[in-house]
């Protein structure tokens, strides 16, 4: 069976290029179809020859502003000529959902979420904009338009997988689709339990405002404690400005750096709302305990009272009391690590892959009957 890969742009480093990277890795002769692609971010993942932009990669400056092409993004989906394959293993959280196959092609999508500027955070994406005056005002007329779309790419998917309940309540809720759940992969081996920890919390992630760094940046104000924050994006400048001096950013850091960080923290702080919550597991898979916003994929990836502490209004004073009672020396670090062993690289690419031979054989299995319905109509 011939294999392609989608996803929608290769532009930055995060859970969902590591789902594509496990793609990748079980079918790696896959051509991978993506709208723009950044070799300088993304080369030491994915192999350059298997890469298949977009006609949007033609555009100057795309890697830093694709966000301007949003409006040319549903065409340059649908273009890519996937009738060679039989199989097409989407990864989408927005757009690669919506290309064109065969009748006889398989479709699975592993969704991430449902577009999120355009179902769950569409108010606040709106408000949030940084455009200029003149843009704004259209902005609403364009999101419409991609919801009529993102809705019709929807009903294009055979098999939709989401990443966790969260998601797959929302794939019901919006696109009004079934779907099964196999959860993200999360390189656990790489991690290890030391033996002393450092002085500081940890938080990290893109800064963007939805993560809600601000009420991190507050609550430890307040405090008075230590506390790093790894990572880069829009929302720096501000929290940086309103930060005191118990707050560190220590911007981009590598892999290696990331996990030591990761290792020696007291906890690490997760103030938002998400999908799944790869950066709980991978505290998990240091051994140190979390303090979680209750919502989303977090009550999925931690269990309270064992890999860390919940907290259940999103604002600094809820998130500092709950620092102010938080005894990290009750959590075992072993016990911790072991339930992170559960979401391991290696377990995801097992489950997908059996998960893509069984839809393949009841796939066929289908397509069989079909055939056979149309022959004993035509005599």
């Amino acid at each position: 069976m011939k294999i392609a890969l989608v996803h929608d742009h290769l532009t930055q480093e995060g859970g969902a290029e590591r789902v594509l990277k496990a793609f990748h890795d079980m079918y790696p002769d896959a051509p991978i179809y993506t709208l723009v692609y950044d070799d300088n971010k993304l080369g030491k993942f994915f192999d350059k020859k298997r890469i298949r932009p977009s006609f949007l990669q033609k555009f100057p400056f795309v890697t830093k502003h694709y966000q301007w092409l949003l409006p040319l993004m549903p065409t340059a989906t649908e273009i890519y000529d996937l009738s060679a394959f039989d199989i097409v293993l989407s990864s989408s959280s927005a757009f690669s959902k919506g290309v064109i196959t065969r009748s006889t092609t398989l479709h699975i999508c592993y969704c991430h979420t449902p577009t999120r500027y355009l179902w769950m955070d569409t108010h606040r994406y709106i408000k949030e904009l940084r455009q200029g005056k003149m843009v704004k005002p259209f902005i609403p007329f364009l999101l419409t338009a991609l919801r009529i779309w993102d809705q019709a790419a929807a009903d294009r998917v055979d098999k939709f997988v989401g990443n966790s309940k969260t998601v797959q309540e929302r794939i019901k809720k919006y696109y009004k689709r079934d779907s099964d759940i196999i959860y993200p992969p999360v390189n656990v081996s790489e991690y290890s339990i030391v033996e002393t920890i450092g002085d500081y919390y940890l938080a990290g992630g893109r800064l963007v405002a939805y993560k809600r760094f601000d009420i991190v940046v507050e609550a430890f104000n307040r405090l008075g404690l230590k506390i790093k924050i790894f990572g880069e994006g829009p929302e720096y400048k501000k929290l940086s400005k309103n930060a005191k001096q118990c707050v560190e950013f220590v911007g981009k850091v590598s892999d290696e750096e990331k996990i030591d960080l990761y290792r020696h923290c007291i906890a690490y702080i997760h103030p938002q709302e998400e999908d799944f919550g790869i950066s709980l597991v991978q505290a998990a898979a240091a051994g140190r305990p979390a303090i979680a916003l209750a919502a989303g994929g977090a009550l999925e990836s931690m269990i309270d009272g064992v890999t860390g502490t919940f907290f259940y209004d999103q604002d600094w004073a809820a998130l500092a009391n709950t620092i102010l009672h938080f005894q990290h020396k009750n959590f075992d670090p072993h016990t911790i690590r072991q339930h992170a062993l559960k979401f391991s690289a290696d377990r995801f690419k097992k489950e997908m892959s059996a998960y893509v031979e069984t839809s393949w054989h009841h796939w066929q299995e289908m397509q069989h009957i079909r055939r056979l319905r149309e022959m004993k109509l035509m005599f």
